[in-house]
């Protein structure tokens, strides 16, 4: 097997928050009904996580469930793992309507840490980046200015960023300007 290639080969940028290409990240894209107990029942023993409820992000590692849409999971696995993990779905959810697809080279996957994230939030989203509007563990699809992204906290000065991989150069650039420290709101 070939050795996986970040888009932008681990970029990295220190200012108001730290921006940090990460991965590579396995990501399983899943649709189908999401009450159906056959379907809980492969995700959780897949990823060991808790099944989550709406714009829910229960996540842990490398391993997490993203609530999507009422129908979508993203499901993170280990990188190497992600086509396995679509095989055991298959099976599992035999008889079912579903579609499991690896979308991990697909996608880019950002770190931001920092005591300013919620500015730095803020700036790029339409999304209400509040405590109460973004807490830790809840998912948001959005924008950052013209990239279709989503978003979770995973503490409270933790976010992690999602965005196609052929926008990846462009999400970093909007990451970055945001995080410049002559950029300082102190609007959070």
């Amino acid at each position: 097997m070939s050795e996986p290639v970040l888009p932008l080969k681990g970029a990295h940028h220190e200012g108001l928050v730290d921006v940090r290409e990460i991965g590579p990240q396995g990501m399983v894209t899943l649709r189908g009904d999401l009450s159906s107990e056959a379907l809980q029942k492969a995700v959780t023993g897949l990823t060991g996580m808790k099944m989550p409820g709406q714009r829910g992000a229960n996540t842990s590692g490398e391993n997490g469930l993203l609530w999507m849409s009422p129908d979508e999971l993203l499901i993170l696995v280990p990188y190497r793992q992600a086509g396995q993990a679509v095989a055991q779905l298959d099976k599992a959810l035999t008889g079912e309507h579903h579609l499991a697809v690896n979308i991990s080279d697909a996608r880019a996957l950002f770190r931001l840490q920092g005591s300013q994230l919620r500015d730095v939030l803020a700036k790029l989203t339409p999304a209400d980046t509040s405590p109460e509007g973004l807490p830790v563990g809840e998912l948001r699809r959005t924008r950052f200015a013209q990239v279709a992204a989503g978003v979770w906290l995973t503490e409270r000065s933790t976010a992690q960023v999602f965005c196609f991989r052929s926008v990846a150069d462009y999400m970093f650039a909007l990451l970055k300007t945001a995080a410049h420290p002559e950029a300082h709101v102190g609007f959070h």
